[in-house]
């Protein structure tokens, strides 16, 4: 297959882009800054159409992950560019798309489990899941409704697109968990074996993951099954309270002990590494409904299991870089 990928320069975007090329498939990724890869780099500016759409001329698939990275302070400047970021790029490949001779059969486009409602009481699927932002979430500080806009003018703006012979597939992705350096594993691996591991705020807030195995697994997936359009939740089908979470995580890195972290240390600490206590403190009760339904099988169902291949990945990877030296 032929698969065009804007935003491919990115954490998850690379992960996307190796096992794509790993499996024989023709990757272009779509990059404001292109550079030297094992993989064809090709030059947009994520906001309007160029001669870059000429790639998406006959190609199977368009996985869109442009955005900028909401692990930052929100300031005015900030949020104004992740929103930006997110609708202008969605919009330009929704275009592109519409105006292609032979348009790819598929746009499978980035959105985000954090569209869902912060709860306890259940969990939120495509179907009967409660929407963040709205009258019905209970808890949420006014600060977390800018992430629920962004969440909700991102999936607006693929639906707007005119692209009738392109089914879209909307992926409202949790975090995805991989042992590359500085993603999101990576980090709280790290937090772990510092002994800064423990408990975040009560504990009680729930945390949507899934494998990086499982999400190359699932646009693959997604891809193939031509029945399948509108929102898809890429998130392991047991999510589970923070407090569980950091115990495995843990259990599975071989250290006995972490420091909890109260609420106030962590809007300190947050603060410190220029980012938002919303993405430690908000829970994330997601599961994978329509994936299921449609006979997907996890690989790493538990977070138990997918820790400790992840911990076994990460020090093999590790390993291997101070042989190299």
């Amino acid at each position: 297959m032929k698969i065009v990928i804007p935003g491919g320069s990115g954490q998850v975007g690379t992960i996307l882009v190796r096992a794509f090329v790993a499996a024989g498939h023709e990757v272009v990724v779509l990059s404001r800054t292109p550079h030297p890869a094992p993989w064809r780099v090709v030059a947009w500016d994520a906001a309007t159409v160029g001669a870059w759409a000429a790639e998406l001329e006959g190609a199977d698939a368009v996985v869109n992950l442009a955005g900028r990275s909401v692990n930052c302070r929100y300031t005015d400047a900030n949020r104004k560019l992740i929103l930006e970021s997110r609708t202008a790029s969605t919009r330009a490949v929704g275009l592109a798309i519409g105006r292609a001779v032979r348009p790819p059969r598929v746009w499978l486009q980035a959105s985000t489990a954090t569209i869902y409602a912060h709860r306890y009481d259940a969990a939120n699927d495509e179907a009967t899941g409660l929407l963040a932002g709205t009258a019905t979430e209970v808890g949420a500080p006014d600060t977390w409704k800018f992430s629920a806009t962004v969440a909700q003018a991102w999936e607006r703006a693929a639906n707007d697109a005119d692209t009738p012979r392109t089914r879209k597939v909307l992926l409202r992705a949790a975090m995805t968990m991989s042992p590359d350096r500085y993603g999101v594993f990576d980090v709280l691996l790290g937090l772990v074996r510092r002994g800064l591991g423990g408990t975040n705020g009560d504990g009680r807030q729930y945390l949507s993951w899934i494998h990086d195995r499982d999400f190359v697994r699932a646009v693959t997936f997604l891809i193939g099954r031509d029945d399948l359009c509108g929102p898809v939740n890429l998130a392991a089908p047991n999510p589970l309270p923070n407090a569980k979470f950091m115990r495995e995580l843990r259990a599975a890195a071989g250290v006995p002990f972490g420091l909890p972290a109260t609420r106030w240390m962590i809007e300190l600490g947050t603060r410190l590494m220029r980012t938002e206590s919303e993405l430690v403190l908000k829970s994330r009760r997601v599961v994978p409904t329509r994936l299921l339904d449609a006979g997907f099988a996890f690989d790493f169902p538990t977070w138990a299991g997918a820790a400790a291949d992840l911990c076994r990945r990460w020090r093999d990877s590790r390993d291997r870089a101070g042989a190299a030296r």
